[in-house]
């Protein structure tokens, strides 16, 4: 098997579920601030934005193959289970959704930092 084909295909697998990740937290953030229990959700809300901000991050560090690219998904990584656990305390759609994506980031993330690791 050619490892750099794999490591190539491993890491647009995982600016692909960053972007991802980042679309279903703004989305959700949005469909939060419309919610009636908007004041019970006040850290969800801000781990949303929290959350987008740093897989888009992710994705540009990756994309370039930036010097701390696997610190970054480190990070990413538990950002992504951070809000995962946080949406998950809601039970309408939009956060169960998020927080399905977000733990898929995470697991993404999380393999990719454990190749590159192997790799180095």
């Amino acid at each position: 098997m050619n490892m750099g084909m794999d490591n190539t295909n491993q890491l647009q697998a995982c600016i692909d579920a960053c972007a991802k990740c980042a679309q279903a937290c703004y989305e959700c953030f949005s469909a939060c601030l419309n919610e009636a229990d908007l004041n019970a959700r006040k850290d969800c809300v801000s781990i949303l934005i929290e959350c987008a901000a740093m897989c888009q991050m992710s994705v540009s560090m990756m994309s370039m193959n930036g010097r701390f690219s696997t610190e970054h998904c480190e990070l990413c990584e538990k950002v992504c289970s951070k809000c995962a656990e946080e949406c998950a305390m809601f039970k309408d759609d939009h956060c169960k959704r998020c927080a399905d994506v977000c733990l898929m980031c995470a697991e993404t993330c999380r393999n990719m930092t454990h190749s590159r690791y192997s790799v180095i």
